[in-house]
């Protein structure tokens, strides 16, 4: 592995990390990475007591299959609270809402928000464009049902992180070109936003732990298949042509994270195209870095990304 300068806190978890990973028996390794997630230590607090949750199942997609939705909704009165749809990460082949269980309470109790975790369907068994049509329902629903959830509609964002980063991205785009809910924010946490895998970060980071160049090759061909004839903007957002009049967003990339570059570039296109936009860029970090939650740093990241929902949100 490459010498990287890794923040001091980060540095001593690195050899402990996967840098190489074999996707090609994909439940095997939904497994290994489950248990290499579960052996980090996990920070609780007020939020284990705060808020509530309950699964509810939804209307899938037209011709699809139903979804489950994780609904976690914060205690106590205060009127109507603003709407949060949780996207997890996790390659597109990864994750669940029992897997970023924590971030999903995390974010309810901060943003004191309504929060709607969606259990997507997921690749290559399900390749695009099933998983984001399944978070386009799962935001449908959420604006419909804002009433019954407690929810204020006028008060909507969409939250991912990595994979779930591309999909919220791509979900804005769909909101805004279907003419559906209205979003009045976005939190696209090092985002996965461009199948090209042409930018400096993406050619040079081969052997980060986590993810690197490797990883997001396989995780496009499971997403997109071996070789698209196209690809849908809602799939690469990066290769939208138009980013005007989506809501403004808040961004976050890591040094060390191949998908650092992409991140950065999609954030200065949403700006030229007149779309505020809170960009911020983690020194001495990897990809999935904040899994270490007790480094400084992650603390930080962690902070400001709240701060930036709860401001995006307003009251």
């Amino acid at each position: 592995m490459t010498d990287y300068a890794y923040d001091p806190e980060l540095a001593g978890v690195v050899p402990m990390l996967p840098v190489e990973s074999d996707w090609s028996d994909v439940p095997a390794a939904r497994r290994a990475m489950e248990e290499m997630v579960a052996n980090l230590p996990v920070q609780r607090g007020a939020a284990d007591d705060s808020v509530v949750f309950e699964d509810r199942i939804i209307q899938g997609p037209q011709g699809a299959p139903e979804l489950t939705v994780r609904v976690y909704t914060p205690k106590g009165g205060g009127g109507p609270r603003p709407g949060v749809l949780y996207i997890h990460g996790g390659g597109f082949c990864f994750g669940s809402i029992e897997f970023e269980h924590r971030g999903a309470l995390t974010t309810a109790h901060g943003a004191d928000a309504v929060v709607v975790s969606v259990e997507y369907r997921l690749a290559p068994e399900h390749p695009f464009p099933a998983g984001i049509e399944d978070c386009y329902a799962a935001l449908v629903w959420l604006a419909s049902e804002a009433s019954s959830l407690g929810i204020d509609p006028g008060r909507l964002a969409v939250l991912g992180q990595s994979a779930g980063g591309g999909l919220a991205a791509g979900v804005a785009l769909m909101a805004r070109d279907r003419g559906g809910p209205k979003l009045r924010f976005q939190v696209l946490g090092i985002p996965e936003l461009d199948h090209r895998l042409e930018s400096p970060s993406m050619r040079r980071f081969v052997d980060t732990p986590l993810w690197n160049r490797p990883n997001a090759i396989q995780s496009w061909r499971c997403y997109l298949g071996e070789e698209p004839a196209e690809v849908s903007p809602y799939a690469s957002p990066s290769i939208a042509k138009d980013l005007a009049n989506l809501p403004p967003a808040y961004i976050s990339t890591m040094e060390f994270d191949p998908l650092r570059d992409e991140g950065i570039q999609y954030a200065l296109r949403l700006l030229e195209a007149g779309v505020a936009v809170e960009l911020h860029q983690y020194p001495g970090t990897f990809h999935g870095s904040a899994l270490v939650v007790d480094a400084a740093v992650s603390k930080r990241a962690a902070a400001e990304m709240m701060s930036a929902l709860v401001m995006g949100l307003g009251r």
